[in-house]
């Protein structure tokens, strides 16, 4: 697979595929939060309740109702095992923060913190004040560890897709490194995501943001879940990199973005594949016949009108009736808090009917 210039989230999808043939057979230790392969919010306590008021009398005066307290909210030091099953402690709530992927950047500042963040990615560019951070990792997502090491942040929170060897490195120069998810792997499903918010949520010391954060996305999925399970199930081809037009990249099973389309209410035609992220033949999507199909890879050019040209696809019922639609994959396949975006702006594609 080529990786063409105007794609440079390819080199994500290459270097994820690849390690994932590597290791198939690792253990799944801890929830995982990568970054899926792609071409690339804050707790509010409970009101306080006054103490009960004694009647008032010739005698006794009203008792004086308590000053209400602050939620309880991560007590440090803090020690918690992470996606690479190592034991990690960390001493303070941090104040400086390096980020190795896009989905745990959108996490740090949706819980508030984003003005710790003084390292990232160049494929962090959400939400806007992300993409005016440091970038300490290269577009072949190998870290600039020099550059990070001479931040001394607190806090290193690494992506499963983050380069092992980088991780082993920023250990070795004494830095305090966790990693979000099994390396090498995927979230498999929106409960995971929720997961993993809540454990950064620790980590920064913003437990109850984390956890109203996650109650609130939950409720829209089950919302969404709710409308969609009656409902008739399309075929769906989600492409994720079509570089290779007679052979596309799309999600498979165990794969995050196939329960995202389960539970939009869809049948992933790639359910079958020998692995989360596969190539499909263009006879095999043939055989297939999906009546929808989902373009992911819309971001970097690739339009409808394209796929009705692409040979042997005129007899797919999707492109029959022009059932081709861009989504944007940020959403789909970033496993942090929009997600919960992605899930009902593929729900509104699948069923237009009951998601208007």
């Amino acid at each position: 697979m080529s990786l063409a210039p105007h794609r440079p989230a390819l080199a994500i999808l290459a270097f994820l595929l690849l390690a994932l043939v590597l290791s198939a057979c690792a253990p799944a230790a801890a929830t995982p939060t990568a970054v899926p392969p792609t071409k690339a919010a804050a707790a509010l306590p409970a009101a306080p309740t006054a103490a009960p008021t004694v009647a008032p009398t010739k005698a006794a005066a009203p008792a004086p109702t308590p000053a209400p307290t602050a939620p309880a909210q991560t007590a440090f030091p803090l020690t918690l095992t992470d996606g690479a099953g190592k034991s990690v402690t960390i001493a303070k709530a941090p104040a400086t923060i390096v980020s190795l992927a896009p989905n745990i950047t959108e996490i740090l500042f949706a819980l508030g913190v984003g003005d710790r963040v003084v390292g990232d990615t160049p494929y962090c560019d959400y939400p806007a004040p992300a993409k005016n951070v440091k970038k300490v990792v290269g577009m072949d997502q190998r870290a600039n560890k020099e550059e990070i090491a001479r931040l001394a942040p607190d806090l290193v929170l690494a992506g499963s897709i983050t380069n092992t060897d980088d991780v082993t490195a920023l250990n070795g120069l004494k830095l305090t490194v966790f990693t979000l998810g099994v390396p090498m792997s995927g979230p498999k499903n929106v409960d995971d995501v929720l997961a993993d918010i809540e454990t950064v949520g620790k980590l920064v010391g913003k437990s109850d943001a984390a956890k109203q954060l996650t109650a609130d996305l939950k409720k829209r999925v089950d919302a969404v879940a709710a409308k969609a399970r009656p409902a008739a199930k399309p075929r769906v081809f989600y492409e994720l990199d079509a570089t290779e037009p007679t052979k596309p990249f799309t999600p498979g099973p165990g794969s995050f973005i196939d329960s995202l389309i389960t539970l939009a209410g869809g049948a992933n035609v790639a359910a079958d594949a020998k692995m989360p992220w596969a190539q499909l033949s263009s006879e095999e999507i043939v055989k297939k016949d999906p009546e929808i199909i989902v373009l992911g890879d819309s971001k970097y050019g690739v339009a409808a009108d394209q796929v009705l040209k692409r040979v042997g696809w005129s007899s797919i019922t999707a492109v029959k009736k022009n059932a081709i639609y861009p989504i944007d994959d940020d959403l789909i396949s970033r496993a942090g808090p929009r997600v919960v975006d992605g899930l009902e702006a593929l729900a509104k594609i699948l069923h237009p009917e009951l998601f208007k």
